[in-house]
């Protein structure tokens, strides 16, 4: 079991950078596939990013491909999204989600806020 804590939301402006992280807490987070997720007002929660356990093998959305990097440091348990030439449309609360072995997403974090302003 591992609880998930997401840093570094806040309010940019177009074209600004974030780094968000995602900090693990409990045992052998090196075995546990990590995403991102983020939420709209209004909208459902859409997939952003995710880095695998086996291999650190990783896969973008459409939407943030070429502007977002996920990376990850087990010796910290934290996962990191970079973001880069932010657009208002991807403002929303992101969220990191825990899959154990790459298994169903069944530990999730409470989530930080972005906001992007034009």
């Amino acid at each position: 079991q591992v609880q998930l804590v997401e840093s570094g939301g806040g309010l940019v402006q177009a074209g600004d950078s974030l780094t968000l992280s995602c900090t693990g807490y409990g045992r052998a987070f090196n075995l546990y596939t990590v995403a991102w997720f983020r939420q709209a007002p209004g909208k459902e929660r859409e997939f952003v990013s995710d880095i695998a356990w086996r291999d650190d093998a990783t896969s973008y959305a459409d939407s943030v491909k070429g502007r977002f990097t996920i990376s990850r440091d087990n010796a910290k348990n934290t996962v990191y999204l970079q973001m880069t030439n932010l657009k208002p449309e991807d403002t929303g609360v992101y969220e990191c989600g825990g899959a154990w072995t790459g298994a169903a997403y069944e530990y999730w974090g409470p989530g930080t806020q972005v906001t992007v302003s034009s």
